[in-house]
């Protein structure tokens, strides 16, 4: 029984959410074009959700601890 991998571009990240995070951190470059690759996805520019970064920045922090 190998567990619930996350894996991205066929590499895998971590076995479980809170492995793929600590990739994640680990490796800002890959962070990076994964958001990239999203907001082109969703044609999210960088000023349209600055403004609502703000907003939910304490809903965003409280959902990392839940």
């Amino acid at each position: 029984k190998s567990g619930a991998w996350y894996s991205y571009n066929g590499e895998r990240v971590g076995q479980g959410r809170e492995n793929a995070k600590v990739f994640l951190k680990e490796n800002p470059d890959i962070t990076a074009e994964i958001e990239s690759k999203i907001r082109e996805h969703y044609n999210l520019t960088q000023s349209a959700t600055a403004d609502s970064t703000a907003a939910n920045d304490e809903e965003a922090f409280m959902l990392d601890f839940e």
